[in-house]
């Protein structure tokens, strides 16, 4: 009896590994960490990148289009420069628009492409010119809940003499 279950737990050790290895092989491909063969390389330069972070997705209309294989800083200007990995059949204006935007209040962010109209198409290792960085959503928040300045730093209301109050009608 003891050989039936030692042959029962390595089936069963046997199977948990096959589905951890297909669960890894998932993630991967749908996460699309890796390039593809055939996508082509663009570059953006942004002045705040946020939580921008390779593996992002980069879409157009809200279709993903690639990922965001690296994000980096350009010692000399101090910028960010996300390269963008595309689908080679997405064909894009020179001057299309490249936005860091959040997947929602507490979610991860993207790049959103807006296509241009240029008739010139962006060619493997150029760059994308116009580029709306990411835009902090607390620190926005915290602006409008304590506003630095303005109202808080007006005098003190002072109390008027009774010469110049209006007189009370009954």
């Amino acid at each position: 009896m003891a050989v039936r279950e030692q042959w029962a737990e390595t089936a069963m050790g046997v199977v948990v590994l096959a589905l951890a290895a297909g669960f890894l092989t998932y993630s991967l491909t749908v996460g699309g960490v890796h390039m593809k063969r055939g996508d082509y390389e663009i570059s953006a330069k942004f002045g705040e990148a946020g939580s921008l972070a390779p593996g992002a997705a980069v879409t157009v209309a809200g279709v993903k289009v690639g990922t965001v294989s690296e994000v980096t800083l350009e010692p000399k200007t101090y910028l960010a420069v996300a390269k963008l990995s595309l689908d080679p059949t997405v064909k894009l204006p020179a001057d299309s628009t490249a936005k860091i935007t959040s997947d929602g209040l507490l979610g991860g962010t993207h790049v959103a492409i807006a296509p241009g109209a240029s008739l010139d198409d962006l060619k493997p290792g150029g760059e994308i010119e116009n580029t709306q960085g990411a835009v902090d959503l607390f620190g926005l928040i915290g602006s409008v809940i304590r506003p630095q300045g303005g109202a808080a730093a007006a005098p003190a209301p002072t109390a008027t003499s009774p010469a110049t109050q209006p007189a009370e009608s009954y």
